[in-house]
């Protein structure tokens, strides 16, 4: 059941729901019903709070803040404040808390949870103006919509008293309540912005797949017994049980999702991934960008990291200085020489024969194989961080690989 909790009109914004359902959307997560306004179900809210007034287990109450704080510096502290019916009807309306006794939470992860009713105020189920409250408004959509289970964060467990009071009043059977660890940084922080992605948007945006986030959500907080880590979502269907939620908070580490992410996206069938990264840049699917994935796929860990790997096979690089200072010296400029003239010869322009054509030429020119390609590297590609260089080469093709090649070498003689 997709329920939009949009009583509160001020924070539930049509720009709020849209993002609500674009995440799940995103995520590849669908919904049974709904989704259902609760700010639309206003006419069953007001018909539970008749029944309430009329059984006397609710009642207006004129009393304001500071009625409530000198009731309780009266009546002690650790007392919830109890108020006396009235007939104003612009009265705010409270439920009637037991004195005696309390009231349970039996919670999936964190075992029974009691709270006192002594200490709990007869709380507002409805303001003045008869807008409901959450509590009030969340429990008797519960029971009407027939929800079996509710799973949320553990910091609603303080809510839940108050909606099983309601649902006590009102004679309804109570869900199944699971409360989740909050979501915590690797500094053992709460986790915000400075830990890196803050919301499904932004991971969309910083080239997660939907798969893989979901893989790794599941894993916060809980783990199968073989500490397997990278399960498809049915795998995860099959095995998650919330008992097995553990009740410390969850670490929400980016680095772990990265390379979650990384496994995921290696192991795509080409076709699949080609899409994917076609769809985060906003580009067709043709022969080149095939041919760019293919060779940069086991390099990138996330969609956004694929363009500046591949950018040089569609545009002219732009020129990393630093690169340039750091790799284009200390016989660079025989290297490359000695490049073009191996790869101008080469009958045919694919990686196995650039990569036979190139293969001698560390040992003939005595030089380590990083010193001869890494320039080679710069040429093409303007920095030090390309796919295969044999590959990327064969890629960019033989004209326009030995044209940057002479751009090059024109540069160092200068």
């Amino acid at each position: 059941m997709l329920r939009i909790e949009d009583t509160d009109r001020e924070r539930s914004t049509a720009e709020n729901v849209e993002q609500i359902l674009d995440a799940l959307s995103w995520l590849e997560l669908d919904w049974d019903k709904g989704p259902v306004s609760q700010a639309g179900r206003e006419g069953h809210h007001r018909e539970a709070l008749e029944r309430l007034l009329e059984s006397g287990a609710a009642y207006r109450d004129t009393a304001t803040a500071k009625d409530v704080e000198a009731w309780k510096a009266e009546h002690g502290a650790g007392r919830g404040y109890r108020g006396e019916a009235s007939a104003e009807p612009g009265a705010a309306i409270r439920l009637r808390v037991p004195d005696a006794g309390e009231t349970v939470v039996h919670d999936l992860i964190h075992g029974p949870v009691s709270f006192p009713n002594r200490s709990y105020d007869d709380f507002v189920i409805a303001r003045g103006d008869g807008s409901v409250l959450y509590n009030f408004a969340v429990a008797v959509d519960d029971a009407e919509m027939g929800i079996t289970d509710v799973v949320r964060g553990d910091d609603h467990l303080s809510n839940t008293p108050k909606q099983l009071l309601v649902l006590a009043a009102l004679g309804h059977e109570t869900p199944r309540y699971a409360h989740l660890p909050l979501l915590h940084g690797p500094d053992g922080r709460k986790l915000s912005k400075r830990h890196g992605a803050a919301s499904v948007q932004e991971l969309r945006e910083a080239g997660y797949l939907p798969a893989a986030v979901r893989n790794y959500l599941a894993l916060l907080g809980w783990g199968a017994d073989d500490d397997a880590t990278v399960m498809a979502t049915p795998e995860l269907v099959q095995r998650f049980r919330v008992e097995d939620v553990g009740k410390a908070a969850a670490i929400f580490d980016e680095r772990k999702l990265r390379w979650l992410n990384g496994r995921y996206m290696r192991e795509m069938p080409l076709a699949e991934y080609t899409e994917a990264v076609a769809r985060h840049l906003g580009r067709e699917v043709d022969e080149r960008l095939r041919t760019a994935c293919e060779i940069v796929q086991e390099k990138a860990q996330t969609l956004a990291e694929v363009w500046p790997l591949i950018r040089f096979l569609f545009e002219e690089p732009p020129s990393d200085e630093k690169a340039w200072h750091k790799t284009m010296k200390d016989g660079a400029l025989d290297a490359l020489e000695a490049s073009r003239e191996a790869l101008a010869a080469v009958p045919s322009f694919d990686a196995a024969a650039v990569e036979v054509a190139l293969g001698p030429l560390p040992e003939s020119l005595g030089e380590k194989p990083g010193r001869v390609y890494q320039p080679i590297r710069v040429a093409i590609s303007g920095g030090t961080v390309s796919p295969g260089i044999f590959e990327s080469l064969a890629a960019l093709g033989r004209e326009e690989s030995l044209r940057r090649i002479d751009a090059a070498v024109l540069r160092l003689r200068a």
